[in-house]
């Protein structure tokens, strides 16, 4: 790009991290910004979550109109508050993770993108969440036929390990040797970590593992739907799903309440499971998880849903 720019847009319930730049991005809960002064030059715009949205639109029921309501809000973004001229890089979660396991409608990134490009912006995909095979992809952007122009990793790239890692084509590197540095960059033990688990995920078919255990988990959770009033979403891809707690399935009204109950009703029956937005839970087992070990988590969850209730 020949103009200095410096700015980015990222989406309303995004998770980046909480380093002073990756928590400009950030936009999930406000107590990772309480107290904090993160960065200026960052745009947040509506994600196309299905389920809830600024627009009013059943996303399941309608997608595409979605999809066309968020681009707009995109682009008037673009026309109003940030000029493109300026805007270095949009991020996205391929699937918000801490904002609530939201899924996009399957057009969204390939219309994101072909906008982004038309304006000589390039898309940043964070996978720390979502990559080496959690949603039954290699890395969930796969599911949307979409490719990025960057992509972040970490997390499950180390299997434990700290490693994290930018993926990009070697034409978008610092033009000048030294621009960028850090003391532990390219720990050779993490490294190694990072090289192994590659293979394990390979060799062991895990991807493919987390594309077939995934149906199943989601059976047994729209079950527990159907038998309780209060969840009033699921939703997920491969081995990366959550439930969601409402007071009202009409209102769609959060209830972390009973979210919380539910959380503790788990623990105390020995599963322990993440909240993820404010009134979902995450289920996210280890891509090794048995068929055996699903159904035995789902039975302790039924269990806890009913002694909450």
């Amino acid at each position: 790009m020949e103009h200095e720019a410096s700015a980015v847009p990222a989406f309303r319930r995004a998770f980046h991290g909480r380093t002073l730049g990756a928590l400009g991005l950030t936009n999930s809960k406000i107590v990772h910004r309480e107290r904090f002064r993160p960065i200026a030059g960052v745009h947040h715009v509506p994600f196309p979550n299905r389920y809830r949205n600024p627009f009013n639109i059943d996303g399941y029921a309608d997608p595409k109109a979605l999809t066309e309501a968020v681009l707009a809000a995109v682009e008037e973004t673009l026309d109003t508050a940030l000029p493109p001229s300026e805007c270095a890089a949009m991020f996205c979660e391929p699937v918000q993770g801490e904002g609530g396991y939201n899924v996009p409608p399957a057009d969204f990134y390939p219309k994101l993108k072909k906008l982004l490009d038309a304006h000589g912006i390039l898309l940043v995909a964070d996978e720390v969440q979502t990559g080496f095979g959690r949603t039954g992809k290699m890395f969930a952007m796969e599911h949307f036929g979409a490719k990025a122009s960057i992509t972040t990793v970490a997390k499950a790239l180390g299997s434990g390990m700290p490693i994290g890692a930018a993926v990009f084509d070697a034409k978008l590197d610092f033009a000048v040797s030294g621009a960028h540095s850090n003391t532990f960059g390219g720990n050779p033990v993490a490294c190694a970590a990072a090289l192994a688990t590659i293979d394990v995920l390979k060799d062991e078919k895990l991807v493919e593992r987390a594309a077939k255990l995934g149906p199943k988990l989601e059976k047994r959770l729209r079950e527990i739907q159907e038998g309780s009033e209060g969840i009033g979403d699921v939703r997920g891809l491969g081995l990366m799903w959550a439930a969601d707690w409402v007071t009202d399935t009409r209102t769609k009204a959060h209830d972390p309440e009973t979210r919380n109950k539910v959380l503790a009703e788990c623990y105390r029956r020995g599963l322990i499971v993440l909240p993820c937005g404010k009134s979902g839970i995450r289920f996210i087992p280890p891509l090794v998880v048995s068929e055996e070990q699903v159904d035995g988590a789902m039975d302790v969850l039924a269990e806890a849903v009913r002694a909450a209730a």
